[in-house]
């Protein structure tokens, strides 16, 4: 949101949508930027993109090891040039990077994608990579039917100061993950984790209560123990007498 406090939020996604490459479930891939917000983000992101520590990912001081494998790292690079070739701006390109002593590796720099546009892929299909997108949208209805209008559901987040914004965001995203100032809306184990819509398959969600009932076998068991056994015949279902 406008009044989003940038450098916090900023340094948020940073972490979200580039830790572990952004090979995770839960890595943020599209930022929303409504308003006039979304130069001076850009202004904060890019260089914040282009010096990611990226090297050995056994060494604790690295932001980001290399890509899992050859195959998945040319899947990646394929969404870049479909993203230049659909019209988005790059405006951090990684793939030039090169790691000294690792030149064999899977690596891939920070990328970060300007003016990206629903209708292009790299909006609708999950990267699972170091690429962030941003979207512009002129006003939070625009930013929050964007994100109830896709076919997916696991997560979002909103950042600003607004209460009152972030408390209708919560009750009307079609979501089933949501954070209000927190990158990766990840609950504790005892709160159910999973998304709607097509990212959720089953009808239970994993943790919390739908995780005990995914391991329970249950049983109904209806006992009677009368202090005088009744020799009559019942022919109603039995209620609670």
């Amino acid at each position: 949101m406008p009044d989003a406090d940038l450098d916090k939020a900023v340094n948020a996604v940073m972490g979200a949508a580039f830790g572990s490459a952004g090979e995770r479930c839960m890595a943020i891939s599209v930022i929303i930027a409504v308003g006039d917000i979304a130069d001076p983000l850009i202004e904060k992101l890019s260089p914040r993109v282009s010096n990611l520590k990226i090297g050995d990912g056994m060494i604790p001081a690295m932001d980001m090891g290399p890509m899992i494998t050859r195959d998945h790292k040319n899947k990646v690079e394929n969404y870049l040039e479909i993203g230049l070739k659909e019209g988005a701006q790059l405006i951090n390109d990684g793939r030039q990077l090169s790691v000294k002593d690792r030149e064999g590796g899977y690596f891939l720099g920070g990328c970060l994608f300007d003016h990206v546009t629903p209708n292009m892929r790299i909006y609708q299909e999950e990267i699972f990579g170091p690429v962030l997108c941003v979207v512009r949208v002129k006003d939070y209805d625009e930013a929050l039917s964007l994100i109830n209008l896709h076919e997916f559901g696991n997560g979002t987040a909103i950042f600003t100061q607004n209460g009152e914004i972030a408390r209708h965001f919560c009750h009307h995203v079609q979501v089933g993950m949501v954070g209000v100032n927190i990158p990766i809306p990840v609950p504790m184990a005892f709160h159910s984790f999973g998304g709607w819509k097509r990212s959720l398959f089953g009808p239970l969600h994993m943790h919390g209560p739908d995780g005990v009932r995914f391991y329970t076998k249950r049983k109904a068991i209806t006992a009677r123990w009368p202090t005088i056994m009744h020799d009559q015949t019942e022919f109603v279902m039995p209620t609670m007498k």
